[in-house]
């Protein structure tokens, strides 16, 4: 009764699975999908197209993100710049992108660099797709062309892609007043590369990555769009080679509430698993908040879960609540221990299985209340270091005289006229684009700049409090917490609370960005009594 109710996380559909499916009619089209020929439809997703609804209900959380990825495709044929999307692992990246081609009905060439592990490979697996090549016992299962050099890759990607447009062109003028399903709307190509940080572990990495970036120019075709897949960060990738930069669009982890919508899809009785995620859900959000890892940890314990009760179709009351979690309890301290082992991407945030271990017994009953103490030590200028780099990435480096300078910051009465509609328009629009491009990045200037105006803040509230404090001693604007601030921002980027990406082609400069949540950083900011929301530019 349990495997029936426990959450079913839809497998990621790309065109090439989709396309082995059961047809729909029933008849299956495994079997002579290999000896028909390919036409120039097979480039779009392979099922039918979904409404916008469809799609932002689809994805909890992501209605941001998927608005702002269908403006910068645009209309049909029309041109677009390069496109970065970014975030932690299972956030929703791929699936959204290959769902909005799919709602937009337009043909598109998908290669992850997790598959296709060379260069050769990539080359390959992408005029395959467009030269609508099948390997097959036939053809002795080898590629159309075969591709060792960026140079020869371009030549025959021009030629493809020429040839392909030319086609797209010739069926809109034939299809004006068919039925376009399953056949594709425009004449522009897409080409996404997904998992793009493998490259850099690539024996090439240093001439490929500046090559993929470089394509925009290199190939000069308007009906050619290109978008990037990535869990790191575009600062990651900067290079002493010029190329047209990408227009970052920023998937943050998802919310508690966006976890339980997600897992709450196809369950039979959602009120019941309700009653298990209100149980088990936080704590395990507290470890990690990938979707994949949550749903195969938490399979297991709803079976455990549902063992006491009889009918499958129950609607549970209160003592019968807690019946079920007293049969649950002694099994989810041991579950929280294998969650973490799972994880294959350490985090910013990653607690070691002794802090997990002692966390899980401290919540006997999923543990509601809030910590607000640390779970690890760090110096008092490591934490003031911290703060500042959170403050760089999250606010405007514009707005730093403003909320930094005594003079000019909150207490000033000159401005109190109502905003006008037009103004406050045109901030939601610099919020939206902010929020797209999630933490920014910062120069060191800019981090020791926000250090010794907040460690200066910190001086006269504690000079108010007690001078015999073991805290922080600031001796002139040069005291202890200068001496060793390199020193410290050394230990933040090596544990990585602080991301520090390669130098900036324009500014010549390495710049840095802040990893940590800003849950994390309230707690560090209270344990120094420290009033970061005063100085934090709420978006």
């Amino acid at each position: 009764m349990g495997k029936e109710e426990s959450p079913q996380i839809t497998r990621r559909t790309t065109r090439s699975s989709s396309s082995v499916t059961v047809a729909k009619n029933g008849v299956e089209t495994t079997k002579t999908s290999d000896s028909r020929p390919l036409t120039i439809n097979e480039l779009v997703f392979g099922e039918n197209p979904i409404g916008l609804d469809d799609l932002l209900s689809s994805f909890p959380s992501r209605r941001a993100q998927i608005l702002e990825l269908v403006r910068l495709l645009g209309p049909s044929n029309s041109p677009m710049l390069p496109i970065f999307i970014y975030g932690g692992s299972s956030t929703g990246k791929t699936s959204i992108i290959l769902q909005i081609f799919r709602h937009l009905n337009r043909p598109f060439v998908y290669s992850s660099c997790l598959t296709c592990y060379s260069p050769r490979i990539l080359f390959e697996s992408i005029l395959n797709q467009l030269l609508l090549h099948r390997k097959n016992a036939a053809n002795g299962y080898s590629s159309a062309k075969r591709c060792e050099r960026p140079s020869d890759f371009v030549n025959s990607l021009r030629e493809a892609l020429s040839n392909v447009i030319n086609n797209l062109k010739g069926n809109s003028g034939k299809s004006s007043t068919k039925n376009l399903v399953g056949r594709a709307d425009g004449s522009m190509v897409y080409l996404i590369f997904d998992n793009l940080e493998l490259v850099r572990e690539w024996d090439k990495s240093a001439t490929i990555l500046p090559f993929l970036f470089n394509l925009f120019d290199v190939l000069k075709m308007p009906e050619v769009g290109l978008i990037f897949v990535s869990n790191t960060s575009p600062d990651t990738y900067y290079s002493s080679m010029g190329y047209m930069e990408p227009i970052p669009v920023h998937f943050p982890d998802y919310t508690e509430d966006a976890i339980r919508q997600i897992l709450m899809k196809n369950q039979v009785n959602r009120k019941l698993y309700l009653s298990f995620l209100d149980v088990v859900l936080r704590p395990f959000c507290r470890i990690t908040r990938r979707v994949d890892e949550l749903s195969t940890a938490l399979a297991p314990l709803f079976e455990k879960y549902c063992e006491p009760v009889s009918d499958s179709g129950v609607v549970p009351n209160e003592e019968m609540k807690r019946v079920l979690f007293s049969h649950l309890q002694p099994y989810i301290a041991p579950s929280l221990n294998e969650v973490f082992k799972v994880s294959s991407q350490p985090s910013p945030e990653v607690k070691t299985n002794s802090e997990i271990k002692q966390k899980g017994s401290r919540r006997k009953s999923g543990g509601c209340e809030e910590i607000d103490e640390l779970d690890f030590h760090m110096s008092t200028s490591a934490k003031y270091l911290l703060i500042s780099a959170f403050l760089a990435s999250r606010n405007p480096a514009t707005l730093d005289a403003s909320l930094f300078d005594p003079m000019g910051g909150f207490d000033s009465r000159k401005r109190k006229r109502k905003p006008s509609q037009k103004s406050l328009e045109q901030k939601e629009t610099v919020e939206q684009e902010l929020l797209m491009k999630g933490p920014g990045t910062f120069p060191l200037e800019r981090l020791l700049a926000i250090f010794q105006c907040i460690t200066s803040i910190a001086e006269g509230s504690i000079d108010e409090e007690e001078q015999g404090d073991e805290g922080l001693e600031v001796q002139g604007g040069d005291g202890r917490l200068m001496s060793d601030v390199l020193l410290q921002l050394s230990s933040l980027c090596n544990a990585n609370f602080i991301i520090k990406g390669g130098s900036c082609p324009l500014e010549g400069l390495i710049r840095y960005r802040s990893t940590v949540s800003e849950d994390m950083v309230m707690k560090v900011a209270r344990s120094l009594k420290f009033p970061l929301s005063k100085y934090l530019y709420r978006r």
